[in-house]
C-alpha cells in the first residue's frame, strides 16, 4: 500500500491507528469510525460495516491501509462539489457572491438554517458582502464533522 500514499500520510495513518486501536487491531465499528473520521474521511455506517466485515471483523494496520486506499478512491466529495460550482460559473471566475452562496445553502437540498450558515461563514471567514472563492470555501465546508454518529 505504500505505493498509494506518501510516507508522511502513512505516518499520520499509523499514529491515528495505534492511538485508537491500542491492541494493534481494529475490532469494532466504533474504532474504525473514529479513526477514519479523525483522518478527515466521511464514510457512511454501511461502508464502515462492509469494510470491517470484508476483513473478518478484525483489521491490522496493513488491512487498514488497504481500506484507506479503497475508500479514498470512492470519496471525492470536495471535488464533486467544486465541479458543481464550476458548472454554474459561466465566466469561470472561481467565485460566487456570499449572498448567492447563502441562498444555495439555505434553500437547496436539505437546507441549512440561518444560524448554521452564519456558523459556516464565520469558520470560513466570509462576510456577507464579499465574493467567495468556492474552492477554498468547499475545503472548509466539507471538513468532517466531529460527531462520531
Amino acid at each position: 500500500m505504500a505505493r498509494y500514499f506518501k510516507e508522511q500520510d502513512i505516518d499520520e495513518f499509523r499514529e491515528c491507528f495505534y492511538l485508537f486501536a491500542r491492541s494493534g487491531q481494529i475490532t469494532s465499528l466504533d474504532e474504525l469510525t473514529v479513526i477514519m473520521r479523525s483522518l478527515g474521511l466521511s464514510p457512511t455506517i454501511q461502508e464502515l460495516i462492509a469494510y470491517l466485515k470484508k476483513k473478518g471483523g478484525k483489521m491490522s494496520f496493513a488491512d487498514f491501509l488497504e481500506i484507506m486506499h479503497l475508500h479514498s478512491k470512492v470519496e471525492k466529495i470536495p471535488e464533486e462539489v467544486i465541479a458543481a460550482f464550476k458548472a454554474a460559473d459561466p465566466h469561470n471566475t472561481g467565485t460566487i457572491s456570499a449572498r448567492q452562496l447563502r441562498n444555495l445553502l439555505q434553500n437547496w437540498g436539505e437546507g441549512l438554517s440561518v444560524r448554521e450558515v452564519d456558523s459556516i461563514f464565520r469558520e470560513a471567514n466570509v462576510n456577507s458582502n464579499s465574493m467567495v472563492r468556492y474552492a477554498d470555501f468547499i475545503k472548509i465546508a466539507c471538513a468532517p464533522v466531529p460527531d462520531y454518529y
